[in-house]
């Protein structure tokens, strides 16, 4: 063991399977089903996240953005989720669960802030990167006035091509570094008193001692968001609080009880 940047002993890492993923979604499925209106609450935050943005695009003529927004929105779900680890945490103990005791915990929790600001940063350098595209790709005075006639540009020229791919690219890139930053940090600043470097370290940890599952996990992350948005983000309102219940289990897989 080695000490960490706050003095105490690092966390121990375990090596997961495609196995211990299989059952972190089948504990986070039971974890709604048995709180199903603090899961339906977070998910509907999600969701109203979702159509704002839509409805503000398109309301400021800005609708070349919605996806990358939609995007990026899902770069901050870790922080969003964290009401949910805290109800899978108060489930496993036996703690009574309510919105007060939800939000005492998470508040009471210093260093959740700093971890908010890194998934607030990268949400920040992605957007950036995607105008600096548009402006180099699309146009400085890049302007659409409907999503059809986007990605009408995007799918019918050699701009709009290159622009999906290397903002794709692009994308995929940041969000597996800050996947590969959180997907463990916040559910153990949760669980207990560290600091966040130390948080973000034991994170990468994990992604590097279990690269496959852990990209995999980061996949069906990925996939099962996509298609939960496309009904109108309606998915997201059993998709977002089955994967927040299952990340905290995941996280008690890996991460060895101090």
């Amino acid at each position: 063991m080695t000490a960490s940047v706050s003095g105490r002993t690092d966390p121990v890492v375990r090596r997961i399977t495609t196995a211990d993923i299989a059952e972190a979604l089948t504990q986070g499925l039971r974890d709604f089903q048995a709180q199903p209106l603090f899961g339906l609450a977070f998910g509907l935050l999600y969701v109203l996240g979702g159509i704002s943005i839509v409805l503000c695009v398109t309301a400021f003529g800005m609708v070349y953005l919605a996806y990358p927004l939609a995007a990026g929105f899902a770069l901050i779900g870790p922080f969003v989720a964290i009401g949910l680890y805290e109800v899978s945490r108060r489930r496993e103990l036996g703690q009574p669960i309510s919105y007060g005791a939800i939000l005492r915990t998470v508040t009471s929790r210093g260093e959740i802030g700093w971890m908010a600001f890194v998934t607030v940063f990268f949400f920040v350098l992605w957007m950036y990167q995607i105008r600096l595209l548009i402006a180099l790709l699309l146009g400085l005075n890049a302007s659409f006035s409907s999503i059809k006639e986007f990605m009408t540009v995007l799918l019918t020229t050699n701009e709009g091509l290159l622009f999906l791919a290397i903002g794709n690219l692009d994308g995929a890139a940041l969000s597996l570094v800050l996947f590969s930053l959180t997907v463990v940090s916040f559910p153990l600043l949760l669980d207990r008193d560290v600091d966040f470097v130390t948080a973000m370290i034991t994170s990468v940890r994990a992604v590097v001692t279990s690269p496959g599952p852990m990209i995999g996990w980061a996949a069906v992350i990925t996939v099962l968001l996509i298609v939960s948005a496309l009904p109108y983000f309606l998915g997201l309102l059993v998709t977002v609080p089955v994967l927040g219940h299952a990340t905290w289990h995941l996280y008690r897989r890996i991460v060895a009880p101090a």
